[in-house]
């Protein structure tokens, strides 16, 4: 009686709930040539035949004989209605399907559990996220693309019935089956991203599937090997679990699959689960919600049914409860014979059995099979590997991270100068190094292992901040996820001891194990395991993207489903794919086959390349290797000699700070900062002037062939092999020049005539001055400065002056083979040789860097002097050195910057906007931004090996037709 009462009441909300009747969702864009097809098929077959359109057979491609001759036996003597395919692979699969197709007399329906994409990655994950990843996106419009472009991947291989979206509302986190399945707890989430999933899969073509019906939420049991129970009244059922079908069914779903549980209130007889219940399947689902859709068991050979201990019984009892498609049976054509006994015993009707075929038929008419062509499998992989499955990836990571603690607002990380990092790895995933790698785009990040907790912490006191990466197996989404008994108390210790960030890469169920997080500064949950997740993640981190994200599941007492802190970017480079930010892939490979060119050619050993636009690194990459006769190939982080590059990368943002503190300005003399020079011919000399290459200054003078003896080799009266207070500058390796040297310099420069007319002559002599005024303000090193004021803080940990003192030779590309003045090889030490006469600290050169970093201090030019969260320059500062003063005088150049040609020949590709900027570097450097186009361009190379006499760099243009080549790679 109380079951009665309760049923009553189910039907009472339900009725009230839905005053408009649905779509047929089977119906075609031609209903009566579909209805045409669909009679005349039903009437050719015979009874046996139309049953046997009723099952779905499992088919699997991974090569197993037995299973595909079973399949095909199936077909042939059995015409099932279709197969579902489980384990294998989509090229396999698509052949298969050509040949299942060609001996069945009625096309097959095709189905596939495909809620992740298909897994044609070389790393083997998904072409998708989970679904409780897309649960923690605000924008459904991105689910829908999911939905969509997951359609398009299995409609590709022949798939009609995508068995997705699970709707499941996953209020329990110890369900063993749905978890990463769910789009998580809240009924209105779940239902909107089940219906954005669905909208877009049908818009490819391909038939949705919600499941599992009624509701495998909230269960502790897995279904595959026992019967769950679901203890819910029938009011909470339909206001909780029923509630996204309800939605779904109302906006044209085109098939449910019913779950295999046992649910008291909805079914009275124990045992009978939800898969073989009547009041379920038809008075519930077909009367009462009104669908019209099809209808699936799940996997009728799942374990835990009662009361069918006979063959072919559970799949008659599915049929008559309601269900039109029989999906996985144990026995076939047992099965078969059980049904057609029943028909002929009118136990069923011939108006049930035509209701269930007919609609199979239906749907195979709406997915186009009453044309059916095989499938082309000629490029298939290739169409299962596209870029934009790749973009939507990035984009729905982007979206999806979410941080769920952010204490005293440490993310995201701000301040690099004053951070030391550790990166602890924990978690069983093998491969994590995707994360690191990001990791350190962004600053020196020290990967810090121990085998005992102790020897961990001890190693760890070195360091403010510790990001914690919690790893766990991307491989599918029933992988374990949770925290060892070890792991936390390693992480409880790290995080009583230091600043800590818990990076969680597995489900956010993770999070219940923690019972205290109180020492725990940055929690975020990056939901997978994937590479796009770790780098998005790690970028995340560092505020390259913003936080958007919020949490689809409560995680215990500290965290409830919605929380999420949402901040900004902070504008630091953020790192993707070229088409995100409207430049082409396919063109940009071009700059590939540049960089062999060059090689090739022998215009330089190596090379880096970076691309940036829109605030994105879409293009970074390293070529040939660091000598042409040697085995050490050019990597990212290698650093080489920029030359020139010093100039706008060193000198000029400190002269820049200083005239925003008015300390000087553009108009200021020599004589005013430097008063030495009140009585040279060079008093009168501003800033602007020689900054902008216009005032007279020779362009260069050898000074150490004044150092040299009749051999031309260092002459010992200046120069020692070992170092001392007397000899103290060190130019090379074991040789140092005398102390007071770089003086004679400075008054060499001083007293040097200036030209007979003004005209434009690039010239090294100004950054030699303001150096000394530079250092001379300050009281401090050049070096010094520029790393405090600019390098730390921007997290250019790859470049500084006179890097030989701190890094190894494997990361440092050598310049020359000098046989003119210091008689070496010229590595990690400043090629310049009047830079290396300043103890390797130029004005002028002096610098080395790896693509990355130089991109950074441009990309904070480009931002107007904004980079990180960090503002290290004013706009109208920016504004006020990137100008073109004596552009009437034939001067292209701005303060400092050098800026495009007028004419046909000059710096650039002639293809960039005026209101460009950059340098370039003897050593066989370049680098340019744009403001118009957003871009940056940097090209490293060290073109002088083994001689700085080898310049078809230069001569054939290399750098500038690079650029070219980008900026034909713009789409948009």
């Amino acid at each position: 009686m109380r079951f009665v009462v309760s049923l009553v009441i189910f039907f009472f909300i339900s009725f009230h709930s839905f005053a408009q009747m649905p779509v047929n969702p089977l119906l075609a864009k031609d209903p009566i040539a579909q209805q045409k097809w669909v009679d005349s098929v039903y009437n050719s077959l015979d009874t046996r035949q139309r049953v046997g359109q009723l099952f779905m057979a499992r088919a699997v491609s991974n090569n197993n004989k037995s299973n595909e001759a079973e399949v095909a036996r199936l077909i042939n003597t059995q015409q099932i209605g279709g197969i579902i395919y489980s384990t294998g692979g989509p090229v396999k699969q698509a052949k298969l399907n050509n040949i299942y197709q060609a001996i069945s007399n009625v096309p097959l329906l095709i189905g596939m559990d495909a809620e992740w994409g298909l897994s044609m990655r070389l790393d083997s994950t998904y072409a998708f996220p989970y679904n409780m990843t897309l649960g923690a996106i605000t924008d459904d419009k991105l689910v829908e693309q999911v939905g969509r472009q997951i359609g398009e991947h299995s409609k590709r291989i022949g798939v009609h019935f995508n068995f997705a979206p699970t709707v499941d509302i996953n209020t329990n986190p110890k369900n063993p089956i749905i978890g990463n399945r769910s789009f998580g707890e809240d009924r209105d989430n779940v239902t909107a991203k089940g219906l954005a999933f669905m909208k877009g899969m049908q818009d490819a073509g391909v038939l949705a599937n919600a499941k599992h019906f009624p509701g495998h939420g909230d269960t502790d049991t897995d279904s595959h090997k026992t019967l769950p129970t679901i203890n819910f009244n029938a009011r909470r059922i339909d206001s909780i679990e029923l509630y996204p079908y309800k939605k779904l069914i109302q906006e044209g779903l085109s098939s449910v699959m019913v779950a295999h549980l046992n649910v008291p209130s909805l079914e009275p007889k124990d045992g009978t689960p939800s898969s073989l219940s009547k009041h379920i399947i038809t008075d519930i689902l077909k009367e009462r919600l009104q669908f019209e859709g099809l209808i699936f068991t799940d996997a009728l050979e799942m374990k835990g049914v009662s009361n069918f201990s006979k063959p072919g019984d559970i799949d008659l009892a599915a049929f008559l409860a309601g269900n039109d498609v029989l999906l996985i049976s144990e026995n076939v054509p047992v099965a078969i014979d059980k049904i057609v006994a029943a028909y002929e015993a009118n136990e069923v009707t011939e108006e049930r059995l035509a209701h269930s075929v007919k609609k199979i038929l239906m749907a195979k008419y709406k997915v186009g099979l009453h044309k059916y062509s095989p499938i082309a499998t000629k490029n298939l992989v290739k169409d299962l590997n596209r870029l934009k499955d790749d973009l939507l990836y990035e984009k729905v990571m982007e979206n999806a991270i979410t941080v769920v603690r952010n204490q005293k607002e440490i993310l995201p990380l701000r301040h690099l100068e004053t951070k030391k990092i550790a990166y602890v790895e924990m978690g069983d995933a093998i491969d994590n190094s995707a994360y690191l790698d990001e990791l350190r785009k962004y600053t020196k990040v020290h990967h810090i292992k121990a085998a005992k907790l102790d020897e961990l912490i001890t190693k760890l006191q070195n360091y403010n901040t510790v990001i914690v990466g919690f790893h766990k197996s991307n491989v599918n989404p029933w992988k374990p996820y949770q925290f060892s008994d070890k792991e936390m108390v390693w992480l409880y210790e790290m995080a009583r001891t230091n600043t800590v960030i818990l990076d969680v890469f597995a489900r956010p169920y993770a999070l219940i194990d923690l019972h205290s997080i109180e020492n725990i500064e940055g929690i975020v949950v990056s939901y997978q395991n994937s590479e796009i997740s770790m780098r998005k993640s790690a970028q995340l981190i560092f505020g390259a993207i913003p936080a958007l994200g919020t949490l689809p599941v409560s995680t215990g007492e500290h965290f409830k489903v919605g929380d999420g802190f949402i901040y900004n970017a902070i504008q630091s480079l953020s790192y993707g794919l070229p088409e995100s930010v409207g430049m082409s892939s396919e063109k940009l490979k071009k700059l590939d086959s540049m960089a062999k060119i060059t090689i090739d050619r022998k215009a330089a050993p190596g090379l880096q390349i970076l691309v940036a636009r829109k605030g994105k690194v879409i293009y970074n990459k390293a070529f040939g290797k660091h000598t042409y006769e040697g085995k050490e190939k050019v990597d990212l982080d290698d650093m080489y000699d920029v030359a020139s590059l010093t100039k706008i990368l060193a000198t000029l943002p400190l002269l820049m700070e200083l005239e925003e503190r008015g300390i000087v300005s553009t108009d200021t003399k020599l004589s005013e900062i430097l008063p030495e020079y009140k009585n040279s011919n060079k008093k009168n000399v501003t800033l602007k002037q020689m900054l902008s290459h216009y005032a007279r200054l020779k362009p260069w003078i050898p000074f150490y062939t004044a150092t040299l003896d009749a051999t031309k080799k260092p002459d010992p009266k200046y120069y020692r092999r070992v170092s001392s207070p007397m000899f103290s500058v060190k130019v090379a390796d074991e040789l140092y020049l005398r102390h007071d040297y770089p003086d004679t310099i400075q008054e060499i420069i001083k007293k040097s005539d200036l030209l007979v007319s003004l005209n434009y002559k690039y010239s090294d002599f100004p950054y030699f001055i303001l150096k000394k005024y530079i250092e001379e303000y300050y009281e401090k090193g050049l070096d010094d400065l520029v790393q405090e004021h600019f390098y730390q803080p921007l997290g250019a940990n790859h470049t500084t002056y006179n890097p030989a003192a701190i890094f190894s030779n494997s990361q440092l590309v050598p310049t020359e083979i000098d046989d003119y003045y210091r008689h070496q090889t010229i590595q990690g030490y400043v090629h310049d040789m009047g830079a290396a006469m300043q103890n390797g600290v130029g004005g002028h050169a002096g610098i080395f860097s790896n693509s990355n970093d130089v991109a950074k201090i441009m990309q904070m030019y480009l931002q107007k002097g904004y980079y990180g969260g960090k503002r290290y320059l004013k706009p109208e500062t920016i504004d006020k050195f990137n100008f073109c003063y004596y552009c009437g005088s034939g001067v292209r150049r701005g303060i400092g910057f050098d800026k495009p040609q007028k004419g046909t020949k000059g710096p650039t590709c002639g293809c960039v906007s005026l209101s460009s900027f950059g340098h370039s570097g003897f050593t066989g450097t370049y680098t340019w931004a744009d403001p118009e186009q957003e871009i940056i361009y940097v090209f490293l190379s060290n073109r002088t090996y083994p001689n700085a006499n080898n310049n078809i760099l230069l001569k054939e243009g290399i750098r500038t037709e690079i650029q070219r080549l980008i900026y034909e790679a713009i789409i948009e």
